[in-house]
This record gives structure tokens, C-alpha cells and sequence, in this order.
């Protein structure tokens, strides 16, 4: 039987601690994104409230993100659109954050 050397101890432990640190960096990122989905959808429903449907609150939030933000995708009208229904959903943004907030917003708004 092969002995395991110091430096392959060494290696796997710092492949765990990288491997660790990912995974805790996407699931900070995940949680941001959550936020800001739901805070964007947030926004559109008391526009649309204020304004009303005719607005076309969410077909000029799509074309003038887009342009704000040419470096980021998913600012398309379907995706605002699927931003505020996710929000519809979850009206208090704390149910969210807890064991939910591990997945993709997108889970939300498809099982939400």
C-alpha cells in the first residue's frame, strides 16, 4: 500500500479549502442576484400600480437597461417580466433568502 506523502496532504487539504471557497462565492453571488431580481420586480409592480399596464414600464426598462448596462445580460422584456412575477410570488423578500436563495432565482419564478 502506497503511503500518502506530507505534500499530497497538503495538496488535497488546499483543494478543499479552494473548492470550499467557490462554492461559498457562488452561493454569495446567487444570494445578490436573488435580491436584486426580486428588488427590480418589486420596483415594476408599483410602477405598473402607479402607472398602470399602458405605461410599457417593463418595454422601456428593458431598452434602457440594456443600453445602461450593454456589458450584462438579462435585462430582456421576458426576463422583467419573469423578475416581477417572481416577486408577485415571494412579497416578503425573507422567505427568500433563507434555504431557497441556494438555487437560481430562475427556479423561483419556474416552481414559485
Amino acid at each position: 500500500m502506497q503511503k500518502i506523502t506530507e505534500y499530497e496532504q497538503l495538496l488535497t487539504q488546499l483543494q478543499n479549502l479552494i473548492k470550499q471557497s467557490r462554492l461559498k462565492a457562488v452561493l454569495a453571488v446567487n444570494q445578490e442576484m436573488l435580491e436584486l431580481h426580486w428588488q427590480i420586480g418589486k420596483h415594476i409592480i408599483e410602477k405598473q400600480t402607479q402607472n398602470g399596464w399602458g405605461a410599457k414600464v417593463i418595454d422601456n426598462l428593458a431598452k434602457d437597461l440594456s443600453l445602461t448596462f450593454p456589458d450584462m445580460k438579462g435585462f430582456s422584456i421576458r426576463n422583467l417580466k419573469y423578475m416581477r412575477k417572481f416577486a408577485e410570488a415571494y412579497p416578503d423578500f425573507s422567505i427568500v433568502q433563507a434555504v431557497p436563495a441556494q438555487i437560481s432565482w430562475t427556479h423561483h419564478y419556474y416552481f414559485g
